[in-house]
This record gives C-alpha cells, structure tokens and sequence, in this order.
C-alpha cells in the first residue's frame, strides 16, 4: 500500500472502499487526487490548525502546477502528473485550495448564495476532476457536479457536531432563521425539537440534489458505475438514518462500516449485469 491509498483510506471508509472497484489503472488515479485533497484538507480541519503547513502546500502546488516543477513532496507532484495526464484545467485545484483556506477564517454563511461559492470548490470541482479522469463526455459534467455537491451536503449533515467543535457552521443562517434558531442556539443545541426540524428540512434539500444528480449516471460506463453508485447509495443510507433520528449527529458519526461498503458493491454489480 503506498502512501496515497493510506492518506485515502484513512480519511474516508465509503469513498476508499468504493474506490477499489475501480479498474487498475483508474482507481491508481483515484487515489492520487484523493490523497492530494484529504492532506490539503487535513490541515485545516484540526486544532490547532495547521496553517504554515497549508500556506506551503499551496506554494508547492503552484510550483508544481504553474511552474511546472518538482517540489519533493509526492502528493503534489503526482497529482501535478495527473492533472496533464488527464487535461484537466488546473483553475480546478485552485478553486479547491481557496476554499479550504476560506476554513481558515470563516466561521458561517449567510445564504445559500455565499454556501454555493464555497462548495463549487470544495465540492463540485472535485466532481469534474473525477469526470476527466473517467474520461466522461462534457454533458456528464453538470452532473458531477451535482453528485459532488450532494456528498459535501450530507457530510455537513452528518458531520454537524464534528463542525461545532471547530466554531463552524455550515448550514446557512437564512436556514437557521426560518426553524427561528440562532448561531448560539445551534452550537448549544439544546432544542431537540427545532434542531430536528432544521436538520430534516437539510436532508431534503440533500435529495433534491442528490437526485437530479444521479440523472447523470446513463453517462457513466458500467466498469465505473459500481464504485460511484455504491459511494452515491451509501451516502443516501447514512442520511436515512440520519433522517430517523436527527439527535444521532450528536451522540456520533454516522458511517457504513466496510462490510456494508462491500455489500453494497455487490449489490450494485448484481443490478447492473
């Protein structure tokens, strides 16, 4: 196992397990674009965080990215490899890197308007990576987007009190507001009532999402529709339960063990033969 596929698995079960039903050669390139954003992320979702060591990453990135240059550092240089690899425009890992230095400093959003921005490179440029490096046609990539989107909504969802132990919120305030919360009440969460309704009113705009995305699966080859579809329907059975009981993001992380990832994959294998 080298470096890439431990930063990977240890960063995510549903995304990592999936991602082995990859063929050889594609799921090699998973891992790289997926050690790169987890070690970019990692140092901002910490306390303390680690912002010297996310400056410099950013500054490697550019010499690798722009300058075309090897830095040492593996994780960059190889994603630097794959994004002229694939052609995938490099605006893609910039917008990535200024949304996680926006973690850095902003605490909450006011609208979806202000969200929107933040998980466009957060989110849905991670989407389109996956969509070059699928080799997917243009129409396709709309809906990664989507699909990228929809798996960052539910990890907000999922990963509400993760976010509070970080000062973060990232449901926006007009949302607080209408279940007639504030930012104090949310981070205290003493009202299971309206907290529940916030929380459930949050997953149904996660299927909204979530199924207009998956409108873009007839572009997907079968030889890449079992690890994605099995990553899509394992976020969707981590927001079920969520949605039966939305108290539980308090008590722990809600999350497939591999098993169940396994399980899945087969399943979908069987549905789609």
């Amino acid at each position: 196992m080298n470096l890439q596929q431990k930063i990977f698995k240890n960063g995510s079960i549903t995304y990592y397990y999936s991602s082995l039903f990859f063929p050889k050669e594609v799921k090699k390139e998973v891992f790289t674009l997926y050690a790169y954003v987890r070690t970019a992320d990692n140092f901002v979702d910490v306390i303390p965080q680690k912002k010297e060591d996310f400056y410099n990453f950013k500054k490697l990135t550019k010499q690798a990215f722009r300058e075309k240059t090897h830095t040492g550092n593996i994780i960059i240089d190889d994603c630097a490899a794959l994004f002229n690899k694939r052609k995938i425009p490099q605006e893609l890992i910039f917008s990535f890197l200024s949304a996680m230095e926006k973690d850095l400093t902003k605490k909450d959003y006011e609208d979806f308007s202000e969200l929107d921005q933040y998980m466009y490179g957060s989110a849905n440029v991670i989407g389109i990576m996956m969509a070059y490096i699928l080799d997917l046609p243009k129409k396709s990539f709309p809906y990664a987007e989507l699909l990228g989107k929809a798996m960052q909504y539910a990890n907000f969802i999922r990963d509400i009190n993760e976010d509070i132990s970080l000062g973060r919120i990232y449901i926006p305030k007009s949302e607080l507001i209408k279940h007639n919360l504030t930012n104090k009440d949310y981070l205290e969460h003493q009202n299971a009532e309206k907290m529940s309704a916030l929380i459930r009113s949050q997953i149904k705009i996660y299927y909204k999402i979530q199924n207009e995305a998956e409108n873009g699966f007839r572009y997907i080859p079968k030889k890449y529709r079992i690890p994605i579809q099995t990553a899509s329907n394992l976020y969707k059975w981590t927001i079920n339960k969520i949605y039966k009981n939305p108290m539980i993001v308090f008590e722990k992380k809600v999350k497939p063990s591999p098993y169940r990832v396994i399980k899945e994959a087969l399943s979908v294998w069987i549905s789609l033969l």
